[in-house]
């Protein structure tokens, strides 16, 4: 069935209004509005995301200039710039968060957003842990203080290497440290997180391997550790040392008294040993590498989230106006990793993020369009003006024959 209706259109669909009013009623976040209602601030939002609009003025303005296709976005008209402003300020940022958890069930049940780049043998849950800063003008949010001159706000990820999306976010001032992140994870036992070297915490290493959690991460080079067991390095690889450790420290022995291994393994790129750190002693070195390697992939998440949406310039300078355009920004990610995994036309997310910047309101079929979007016909709106039988000019009225 041919849908007419934009793009945009279609892309909204996939948040049914009765659920999101669930989410509303939750966070009574419709308390005392006039008018100007929680889903209309969403798709403003949204639309700033996936339009690339730089203030309040160009999302009430390019909301504005398609006034008659608001219809199909549930929008009776635009907003103006002052009440979507107020509503940043005001209203829940939880909502938006939620929306996120709940958008991502939703495209999970649908097939997910791909697989696995690297292909290993071990069924466990593979999870990367990383954080990303947002640089902010200390003048303009005085709230974010980082540094003497600067503001900043972090973006805490755990990402899920089954669809290399975060299964968990949270976003925190850039003054708290990446370790009180981790103590708040609940991890299942078995899995295997990796992580960077920023995540040191002997605690947590201890706490992890008593639940069962595996861990891959970068040893500091002052530790202090003996070595208790050595295992040969398989042949061929660039694995140089496979040993079995316990830290002798004073105070380190006392916050990890378990057994880890250490592998150093040789990195040809860059002409320098890697040190890796983790308590599983089965899987083979040459996988703990690889662990380790495919954990670049949260790296190309935040790349990707800061260079095709607006999360480096605000519309709002409140903490909860940066909250809500953040998790806006995750939910449109969502919705582009969706169509680009369904795509058969093999382009890059930011080809597609563009793409759909210039089409939004384009009346074409959604699924048709992204598999072929150049040789696309556009969607033609059946008139609705019905066709009145009139008499010809000329031509004698039939006559009626009498009862």
């Amino acid at each position: 069935m041919v849908r007419v209706a934009s793009l945009f259109s279609q892309l909204l669909s996939h948040f049914p209004r009765n659920e999101f009013q669930k989410l509303v009623n939750k966070h009574n976040a419709e308390f005392g509005a006039k008018g100007f209602t929680c889903w209309s601030q969403f798709v403003s939002m949204l639309f700033c995301q996936m339009a690339g609009a730089e203030s309040l003025r160009e999302i009430s303005n390019g909301l504005k200039c398609c006034l008659g296709k608001l219809k199909h976005l549930g929008m009776v008209k635009a907003p103006p710039r002052s009440t979507l402003s107020y509503a940043n300020a005001n209203r829940p940022a939880g909502l938006f968060r939620d929306l996120y958890y709940k958008t991502f069930d939703h495209f999970q049940k649908q097939g997910g957003f791909g697989h696995r780049k690297k292909k290993f043998r071990f069924k466990n849950k593979l999870l990367s842990l990383d954080s990303t800063v947002i640089s902010l003008c200390l003048s303009l949010f005085p709230w974010a203080e980082f540094r003497r001159a600067k503001g900043g706000v972090k973006v805490h990820t755990m990402l899920d290497h089954d669809s290399y999306m975060p299964n968990f976010v949270q976003i925190t001032r850039a003054k708290l440290h990446d370790v009180n992140i981790a103590y708040k994870l609940q991890l299942n036992p078995g899995s295997i997180i990796a992580m960077d070297m920023g995540y040191t915490d002997y605690e947590l290493y201890a706490k992890w391997t008593k639940q069962g959690v595996y861990f891959v991460t970068r040893q500091k080079k002052n530790a202090a550790y003996k070595v208790i067991d050595e295992r040969k390095p398989p042949i061929n690889s660039n694995i140089m040392a496979d040993e079995t450790i316990l830290f002798t420290g004073y105070i380190t022995s006392k916050k990890c008294s378990y057994k880890l291994r250490r592998v150093v393994v040789w990195d040809e790129l860059k002409e320098r040993e890697l040190v890796l750190l983790t308590n599983n002693m089965t899987l083979g070195a040459t996988t703990i590498s690889a662990i380790y390697k495919d954990r670049w992939e949260i790296e190309l998440f935040f790349k990707m989230l800061k260079q095709n949406l607006k999360i480096k310039t605000f519309v709002g300078t409140s903490e909860n106006a940066l909250m809500i355009q953040i998790w806006t920004a995750l939910i449109a990610l969502l919705l582009i990793k969706w169509l680009h995994f369904l795509s058969k036309a093999r382009w890059s997310i930011s080809n597609l993020a563009s793409m759909l910047r210039l089409n939004l309101f384009t009346y074409r079929d959604l699924m048709k369009w992204i598999n072929d979007p150049w040789n696309t016909e556009p969607v033609t709106p059946k008139p609705k003006q019905l066709a009145l039988p009139l008499p010809v000019f000329g031509q004698p009225k039939p006559m009626q024959t009498p009862t």
